[in-house]
C-alpha cells in the first residue's frame, strides 16, 4: 500500500468491494480479496487521519479554535460595498 495516493487506494478498495460482491469468487479468492480490502481500508483511514491532523495543526491558534474570517462586505443583495463595523450593525459606506 505504500506509495499509493488516497484516490488510488480508494479506487482499488471500490474494485475490491465489487469483486467480493461477485457470486463466482471462490472462498480462497474471497479471503485473499477481503484481506487486500482490509489493508486498503486501513491505508485510507491512516491517510485521512494524517490529513486531519495536518489540517488541525495548520488551523490551530494556541488560544482559540479556528474560525473562518468573516467577510467585511455584507452578503445581502443590493448592499454591496456596505460594511458593518460596529456591534450594533450600523452600516457605513467604505
Amino acid at each position: 500500500m505504500a506509495g499509493l495516493k488516497f484516490e488510488e487506494a480508494l479506487g482499488r478498495l471500490e474494485e475490491t468491494v465489487r469483486s467480493l460482491e461477485s457470486p463466482d469468487l471462490s472462498l480462497d479468492a474471497s479471503m485473499k480479496t477481503f484481506e487486500e480490502g482490509i489493508r486498503l481500508s486501513k491505508s485510507c483511514l491512516k491517510m485521512l487521519e494524517d490529513a486531519e491532523r495536518k489540517v488541525e495543526a495548520l488551523t490551530q491558534d494556541h488560544n482559540a479554535p479556528f474560525q473562518p474570517a468573516s467577510p467585511s462586505v455584507s452578503p445581502v443583495p443590493g448592499t454591496q460595498g456596505v460594511q458593518q463595523d460596529d456591534a450594533a450593525g450600523a452600516q457605513h459606506e467604505p
